[in-house]
């Protein structure tokens, strides 16, 4: 009887520990599937911002090797003596061309000032960028003011043309400072209509976002959007769930997407028709396991 009772103990306390082995190790997975779904997150994010960033950056690098070629063609003119109206015209270049390049190192600072998910390391490299842009703005402003006087000296008319000419730059560089900002607000405008949010996670990451509450999706006020990547839908038509089952909880048309399993049975999804698949709503919930 004591045998039997020991036995039946033993039996009792390996199930007890099978089961919390069980439980331990399915929240280490949940634990490991929230912390992969976050990097995601924060890397889709940091590689936004350092694309945003990287197209302002070959702007300014093209205006300053644009104003060393237009340098180049008045010191070219200025030594053969064949055409002033050149001249004029690409000192005309030049000042715009500084111009524009002030207002782009600023948007710059601005840009690193509101970016949230780049490295600490990431954003000293790009402040000592902006400071070594700033010292060839300077430095440049100063050369093209010398090479001014000295066109200046050489011939008077040129001076006075290019006086005349700065002025209209200026009424130019207003306008196309106009311009650049109705065409940002426009590219912002277009990026707005193509914006679409996706989550995926399990039903307990959901429930904690209350963005799944109660077996309704995307109905609590108290839902996290900040929980979401932000994605362009003429871009983004495939994301990795890195999970063995999933499941769209939010409404979108069947026949306008696909969930593809990879080698190692882990889906993805495969957005077929980005028209209709984002049609009902631009936001994306997804319940992996």
């Amino acid at each position: 009887m004591k045998k039997m009772l020991f036995i039946a103990v033993a039996a009792a306390t390996l199930a007890f520990s099978g089961c919390q082995s069980k439980r331990e190790k399915e929240m280490a997975e949940d634990h490991s599937q929230a912390t992969i779904d976050s990097l995601q997150r924060v890397i889709a994010e940091s590689k936004s911002e350092s694309e945003d960033m990287a197209k302002t950056i070959q702007q300014i690098r093209d205006g300053f090797r644009q104003i060393n070629e237009a340098e180049g063609r008045v010191t070219k003119e200025q030594s053969e003596g064949s055409d002033q109206q050149v001249i004029v015209e690409n000192m005309a270049f030049i000042q715009q061309t500084l111009r524009l390049n002030r207002s782009r190192i600023a948007y710059l600072q601005e840009q690193l000032r509101n970016a949230n998910q780049t490295s600490k390391e990431a954003k000293d490299a790009y402040e000592a960028m902006v400071e070594e842009f700033n010292r060839q703005l300077e430095s440049k402003t100063k050369e093209i003011e010398q090479l001014r006087q000295q066109l200046a000296e050489k011939d008077i008319q040129i001076a006075e043309q290019g006086e005349q000419i700065s002025q209209l730059n200026s009424n130019v560089e207003e306008l196309t400072t106009q311009n650049e900002e109705k065409a940002r607000e426009m590219a912002q405008q277009d990026e707005k209509i193509h914006e679409a949010w996706y989550v995926f996670g399990t039903k307990k990451e959901l429930r904690e976002e209350h963005i799944l509450e109660d077996g309704d999706v995307l109905r609590s006020a108290n839902m996290n959007k900040d929980y979401f990547t932000k994605i362009d839908i003429r871009v983004t038509k495939k994301i990795p769930l890195y999970a063995k089952r999933a499941e769209l909880k939010s409404n979108h048309p069947a026949g306008s997407y696909a969930l593809e399993k990879d080698a190692h049975g882990l889906y993805t999804l495969r957005i077929t028709n980005p028209d209709a698949f984002w049609s009902a709503s631009r936001y994306l919930v997804i319940l992996v396991r």
